[in-house]
């Protein structure tokens, strides 16, 4: 008998581990994959930029549609929700929602690609019409479908995060009067506060209402529509509240069945990402828990970049290979307008917390020669470990031209170099592109000398 590949999850992860394993094996083994939504194999991360208008429809986002799946040999089955897993009879019991009818199905091997869920806070309110997430196609459709059918004029974004702050400028795009809330002393907390200023100063220069160190108490609600955000003793006008908080693990079904959680609720994974102890069964995307290679922790990081990684290992594994996922060091970028935020490694905070003694500094460049055309400003701050002088971490805030200067340091980081060996990195030079110091070499040539201080004061 044919073995079968059971996979639960029709997005990143998911259907990157459908494919290969399929694309490998080809008919010595089925794979069968359940996805509970309408949508598979889609960019959550384009949906900002589709609301925003940069993106024409949301067909764009999709990377396959499940037709082109099932013509590759995936079974693949929308509209089909896993409702619990038997790990002793290797068995999956599934509902097929537009049937209404529930089945079993069997599986040699079994990937679990359940993603994560965007928080949703527990407050009065949280429930009335015009209150979204934004985490699948769907949500960007009923947050373009209002926009379009309503006409609102104000709308907040609660977080102010990635996702918050993509969609404060698409919201901003629509011409919306836009508040962001956020409960941290400054957004982007993925940044230390200091980079974090930069962004809210940039933000309310292009006219956003930024509330900082604020919580949400409630939401005003009137004919079962939200109208209001109240945020300390004031409310904040509002016919659209976007709900960007942030994402945890969706590992419900897995814990059922007994499967392992890390501290964060992701899954416990090896490096073959098989989920520890438990055989045959493998796990990957948003609902496992990630090793980070600058801070020898593990933790949850949710980006779709490790999602398709992962997939493709566990296809390989599945189909006979041995290939292992290496960690992250915890590299993103994001944008704002016009304004570009990067980081990559630890946060000053993260590094004390892991028992590291830090230097830092931060310098203030431009992305092209200061006398082309078109040059802009830059900030790039970076901590080292001070005793080895190893780069521990980088951030930059700046405009066009700034953000993918993040990659140089990440691969620093991969390499676990010093930032003396970073001064001597052979960048790329020409006016129209960097200075002839580029940015991330002044900062390195900055920190060697803080380094240098440090080793020679009392």
């Amino acid at each position: 008998m044919t073995p079968r590949l059971l996979v639960i999850g029709g997005d990143a992860a998911g259907m990157s581990a459908a494919s290969q394993a399929k694309r490998r094996a080809g008919d010595d083994l089925e794979v069968i994959a359940l996805e509970r939504g309408r949508h598979a194999s889609y960019s959550a991360c384009g949906i900002p930029y589709w609301v925003a208008g940069d993106v024409e429809n949301g067909e764009s986002l999709l990377a396959r549609t499940p037709q082109e799946h099932r013509d590759r040999g995936i079974d693949l089955r929308m509209r089909h929700e896993a409702e619990s897993i038997d790990l002793a009879r290797g068995e999956v019991t599934v509902r097929d929602h537009e049937e209404q009818a529930a089945y079993v199905l069997g599986y040699d091997h079994l990937v679990i690609a359940t993603g994560a869920r965007p928080v949703r806070p527990d407050l009065p309110g949280v429930d009335a019409r015009g209150i979204l997430g934004v985490q699948t196609l769907e949500d960007g459709e009923r947050i373009i479908d209002l926009l379009h059918r309503e006409r609102p004029r104000h709308a907040v974004v609660v977080g102010g995060g990635y996702i918050g702050i993509e969609m404060a400028e698409a919201l901003v795009r629509h011409g919306l009067s836009v508040s962001v809330v956020d409960q941290a002393p400054e957004p982007m907390t993925t940044l230390d506060p200091d980079m974090g200023r930069l962004v809210r100063e940039a933000m309310e220069g292009m006219g956003i209402d930024v509330r900082t160190d604020a919580a949400v108490a409630r939401f005003e609600v009137a004919g079962g529509r939200v109208r209001g955000v109240v945020v300390g003793d004031q409310t904040l006008p509002a016919e659209l509240v976007v709900l960007g908080i942030g994402v945890r693990p969706n590992t419900e079904l897995a814990g059922q069945a007994g499967l392992p959680l890390g501290d964060s609720g992701g899954l416990q994974v090896d490096e073959r990402l098989g989920v520890v102890g438990a055989d045959a069964v493998w796990a990957g995307g948003d609902c496992v828990e990630t090793f980070n290679r600058v801070s020898q922790t593990w933790g949850h990081v949710p980006l779709g970049t490790h999602a398709n990684k992962h997939g493709r290992i566990i296809g390989l594994n599945v189909s006979g290979g041995n290939a292992r996922f290496p960690g992250v060091v915890g590299t993103a970028v994001s944008k704002v307008c016009d304004l570009e935020i990067a980081r990559t490694g630890l946060r000053e905070a993260e590094a004390l917390a892991a028992g590291l003694q830090v230097e830092s500094v931060t310098i203030e460049s431009t992305t092209r020669a200061g006398y082309f055309p078109g040059t802009r400003p830059m900030t790039v701050k970076m901590l080292a470990q001070r005793r080895s002088g190893r780069l521990l971490g980088a951030q930059i805030v700046g405009r066009e031209g700034s953000a993918t200067r993040i990659d140089t340091c990440a691969v620093a980081l991969w390499n676990r170099m010093t930032v003396e060996e970073m001064t001597g990195l052979d960048l790329a030079y020409a006016p129209p592109f960097a200075p002839v110091w580029d940015p991330v070499l002044v900062a390195a040539r900055a920190l060697v000398s803080r380094l240098g201080e440090a080793s020679a004061g009392p």
